[in-house]
């Protein structure tokens, strides 16, 4: 089961992954200093979780290349109209 989709383009940039697991990690001291261990370990697994997921394991997806349509040929346009008298 995986909880993190690291394809997801909200992780593509660094910082947005370093926040999120320095968020886990310091809710984690906030509830070791408040004395509440069974929430601190709970946040602190979901900080090495996120780690392993965002930092170790991710790697990027390359950008997509673009495919441009090829240049039309101008010169039908600018052709007078075909004459339909006969």
């Amino acid at each position: 089961m995986q909880l993190i989709d690291p394809s997801h383009p909200v992780y593509k940039p660094l910082w947005v992954r370093i926040l999120i697991v320095a968020v886990c990690f310091g809710w984690a001291a906030v509830e070791t200093l408040g004395s509440q261990p069974f929430w601190a370990m709970l946040s602190g697994a979901l900080g090495a979780y996120s780690a392993w997921m965002l930092l170790l394991n991710f790697k990027p997806q390359p950008p997509a290349a673009k495919v441009e349509a090829p240049p039309q040929d101008d010169a039908d346009e600018r052709a007078p109209p075909p004459d339909d008298k006969t």
